[in-house]
């Protein structure tokens, strides 16, 4: 048996919270800034995070267990048709992207890419399970391979979420989940993605 994961310090979690904050708004932000946007001191934010890169990770770390906790509502691909259970994938994590897209921006200089391809393996293992199954089903195209069209599926929703980051464009999901539909040669599918069936469980 694992023990019950420790809640989070509030003043921890204060600061990831305004971290967020104040790095979204401008990601060049210091940690000075963030102290002021949190209600504490610098020498707190050192009490809890060593650094920028630190804070980064903990914001990282928050993100990888709001996907897992997405990833664990969205039905694993069944006999179902997998065009919706991929609407319901995109639905389902376009919120986390959303919430933590700040960390498109920061990522590269803060974090190494064996980190961000550790968190992001659940979705792509997920994803890859979804193709493969849609493919089998005749409803997605067979000319790429599951996991590299899997791949070419995360390239094409974190840049809409950089352009929803740049502020060029604004989703709820709905739009993204369509082209998602779009790029796996489901267009029938697509068509049925409206605002009205945005819910990852209609």
């Amino acid at each position: 048996m694992t023990r019950p994961r420790r809640p989070a310090h509030p003043t921890r979690a204060r600061i990831l919270e305004a971290a967020g904050r104040e790095l979204g708004r401008d990601p060049d932000s210091s940690l000075t800034n963030i102290a002021e946007a949190a209600g504490v001191v610098r020498r707190t934010v050192y009490a809890h995070f060593a650094g920028r890169s630190a804070l980064v990770e903990g914001l990282a770390t928050e993100a990888a267990e709001a996907l897992r906790h997405a990833l664990a509502t969205v039905a694993a691909p069944g006999p179902d048709d997998a065009a919706t259970a991929l609407r319901r994938f995109v639905l389902a994590l376009w919120p986390v992207g959303d919430r933590y897209r700040i960390l498109l921006r920061l990522a590269p200089q803060d974090l190494g890419a064996a980190q961000v391809d550790e968190i992001l393996a659940p979705a792509r293992d997920m994803a890859t399970a979804i193709i493969e199954r849609g493919q089998r089903q005749g409803v997605f195209h067979t000319r790429i391979p599951p996991a590299p069209l899997g791949r070419a599926l995360e390239k094409l929703l974190l840049a809409l979420l950089d352009c929803v980051n740049a502020g060029t464009w604004s989703d709820d999901g709905t739009q993204s989940a369509r082209a998602a539909l779009i790029a796996v040669g489901a267009e029938g599918s697509a068509k049925r993605v409206t605002a009205g069936t945005a819910s990852p469980s209609a």
